[in-house]
């Protein structure tokens, strides 16, 4: 009779291998499976559905807020007054212009009065003091009296050789006129020098650090 050989087992049991540690940020759970430590489940999302909220590394930085930009300055109104800045010369310009326009409208108006002619003359070296730019303000006393003498050539008495004449001598009555209306001017330019020169000071002494004297 034959025998038959018995084969050994050739598959023993299994040996478990070892499986690789977890990272620290998974951890097991009841069920085994894989739960996260921060922020939810391992899918992602939280326990009603909705995404888990991503948190910051500690070393991000923040978005800098955005810079507001300042409002833009109003327009200016249709009522204010006019503020504009003459040269020495532009100064010059407006204020021989202007009275020879007055001593015509006087000469067709006013029959050449004088003292009508010399009252507008007023006004006129205010603005002119006023307008003119705080780099020539020292020109505006000298320019009122030629603009005077201008705005004459139409207001004095006599035809060709003779207006000279008439010229002088409307200087000559209306000096009262001539030498107010420069008064007025100069009266003027040494307040605006005055309050340009303490507002320098001051800006110099912010700037410095210290108080202004």
């Amino acid at each position: 009779m034959e025998q038959y050989r018995t084969r050994p087992a050739q598959y023993g049991p299994r040996r478990d291998r070892p499986r690789p540690p977890l990272p620290p940020q998974v951890k097991r759970g009841a069920g085994g499976g894989p739960v996260r430590a921060r922020g939810g489940p391992a899918g992602g999302g939280s326990a009603g559905g909705a995404p888990a909220r991503a948190t910051r590394p500690p070393g991000a930085q923040r978005r800098p807020a955005p810079v507001r930009r300042p409002a833009p300055a109003p327009a200016a109104s249709a009522g204010r007054l006019p503020n504009p800045r003459l040269t020495g010369l532009g100064s010059g310009l407006f204020c021989a212009v202007v009275m020879f326009l007055l001593g015509a409208v006087c000469a067709a108006l006013f029959r050449g009065s004088l003292t009508a002619y010399g009252v507008l003359f007023l006004p006129v070296c205010v603005l002119t003091a006023l307008w003119v730019r705080p780099g020539d303000l020292m020109t505006a006393p000298v320019v009122v009296p030629i603009a005077f003498a201008a705005g004459l050539l139409p207001v004095a008495e006599g035809d060709g050789g003779n207006k000279l004449m008439g010229l002088l001598t409307a200087l000559a009555t209306q000096a009262g006129w001539l030498y107010g209306g420069t008064l007025v001017a100069g009266l003027i330019v040494i307040v605006r020098r005055v309050r340009l020169v303490r507002r320098r000071r001051t800006a110099a002494a912010a700037a410095g650090g210290r108080p202004a004297m």
